[in-house]
């Protein structure tokens, strides 16, 4: 035996005596704790995941477990856009990304048919399945192929372009699909595999990484009115175009994110991607699938972001939060008593550290949900509960309706309510204003055209009809949501 086998022999024994030292004193003096109360916290932890050993093997971590579980779950879509499709006249909002970030446009500049395909994951036995919206978006076919080859049709239930998700559906039934998991629950360097159809062609491609951070806000979704939600889970798990809409997981096979965008120079992957967290996807689902229309809850507040510049200029005696630079009148912080110069540092007890998290957390939130804020002012913690509002400024449920979209912007027959109310015949009303002509001209949401060059507009259909002949100055007439009529030229 050399002198370092002699060593490490002594050091093993020592080793061994003190753990058993240790364990007597414990079995005989159990009045007294052997550990803090945080190391108790941190070994039930670790308990916990040793205990789940699906993931585990000899070797190492096992990917094998959680991408054959979730596999055949993962869709490829393929939408078809008759005409010129995206090519000319469109007006989304992601259109001069798309390339750099998203799926493959395929013939985008041809005349006739063009194609553009993604993911996208099944999240119910009955066919409901979750895409990014620019997936599909004005597509006039939706189809999609199973990971067995099996391919259907899809109807698109419903949109959300201020998170880039939407809810798609098969007629069929015992589909695979995938669980959801927790993405509040996800930490930063876990593992986490990307699950998509890259270029089109790569069908039910598996990638590895890890999260590399988290309420990521990369200024990529555009919104007239300030209300996209960007709170990203970052990743470096390889996804290219055609990922879009595919499933993010952690390594039990849970769905964690929507994987929606790549930063890179080249429209490939060179480094980092982005996936929506499963915590707003399951809130905007649950909405399409019950209501047909996203229930956006506003706290009424216009933000920034606490760095040490703010914080000395403003004199705030903390670099945390999220500082509050305006509040709206008669919104949910108004109305809980909230002023600008306050800081939010809490929502539901969860630490807010940016706009994007806070716009995450209020955002899973339905109007008229109550949601307890924490903010500081002048030092001094308080605790309020506001009650949240839609965009309309009430807490009414918002329910699907006929939609027609038109140069960005997205127009719906009023309700029977709201024409009463009015006391107009019919008319056109913007949901969604889009960057385009409607918002150039100077219309506002939630305006209702009533008429075009004096020509009535009963409904959305009449309006889209009206317009395709349209071309040079056009007089516009309409009613906003107070009664006010007003008239609006413009060059078409």
């Amino acid at each position: 035996m050399n002198k370092t086998q002699f060593f490490l022999g002594i050091l093993l024994a020592a080793l061994l005596g003190g753990v058993m030292a240790v364990g007597l004193m414990q079995y005989f003096d159990t009045g007294r704790p052997a550990t803090t109360a945080f190391q108790n916290d941190r070994n039930v932890q670790l308990s916990k995941f040793l205990s789940d050993t699906s993931f585990i093997v000899p070797d190492g971590i096992n990917f094998v477990y959680a991408a054959e579980k979730v596999k055949p779950g993962v869709v490829f879509i393929r939408s078809t856009y008759n005409g010129s499709g995206r090519g000319t006249g469109s007006s989304n909002p992601l259109e001069e990304l798309y390339e750099d970030y998203f799926g493959d446009r395929e013939g985008r500049e041809r005349r006739g048919p063009s194609r553009s395909s993604g993911s996208g994951v099944i999240i119910s036995a009955d066919g409901y399945i979750v895409t990014n919206n620019h997936v599909i978006e004005n597509a006039d076919k939706v189809e999609i192929t199973l990971d067995d080859n099996r391919m259907y049709t899809a109807e698109v239930i419903g949109i959300d372009p201020t998170t880039d998700l939407a809810l798609i559906k098969v007629n069929e039934n015992n589909l695979p699909y995938v669980d959801f998991g927790d993405s509040d629950d996800m930490n930063i360097g876990e593992w986490v595999l990307a699950i998509g159809n890259p270029f089109g062609t790569l069908t039910s491609t598996v990638t590895a990484g890890i999260v590399s951070a988290k309420a990521r806000n990369i200024n990529i979704l555009q919104d007239r009115n300030g209300r996209q939600i960007e709170s990203f889970i970052q990743t470096d798990a390889a996804v290219n175009q055609g990922n879009s809409g595919g499933a993010l997981v952690n390594l039990k096979g849970e769905l964690v994110g929507i994987n929606t965008a790549i930063a890179t120079p080249t429209g490939s992957y060179a480094g980092y991607s982005f996936a929506v967290p499963v915590s707003l996807v399951r809130k905007v689902m649950n909405d399409l699938i019950e209501f047909g229309a996203v229930q956006r809850a506003l706290l009424g507040v216009s933000i920034r972001n606490v760095d040490a510049s703010l914080a000395k200029d403003e004199g705030l005696d903390m670099v945390a939060g999220v500082y509050v630079e305006g509040v709206a009148t008669e919104s949910a912080a108004s109305e809980a008593g909230m002023k600008p110069g306050d800081v939010i540092l809490e929502i539901n007890e969860k630490k807010v550290g940016s706009v994007a998290e806070l716009q995450e957390l209020v955002a899973r939130n339905r109007p008229g949900d109550k949601v307890k804020v924490t903010y500081s002012r002048n030092g001094e913690l308080t605790k309020v509960y506001a009650t949240l509002k839609n965009t309309m400024g009430d807490t009414e449920v918002v329910r699907r309706q006929e939609e027609v979209q038109m140069e960005g912007s997205i127009f719906v027959t009023p309700s029977a309510e709201t024409l009463e109310e009015l006391g107009i015949e019919g008319g056109a009303q913007i949901i969604s204003l889009g960057e385009g002509k409607w918002s150039d001209a100077g219309l506002k949401e939630g305006f209702i055209i009533t008429s075009i060059d004096h020509e009535k507009i009963l409904n959305a259909s009449q309006l889209e009809e009206v317009m395709q002949s349209k071309s040079g100055g056009i007089l516009i007439e309409g009613v906003d949501l107070e009664g006010k009529n007003s008239f609006y030229g413009y060059g078409w």
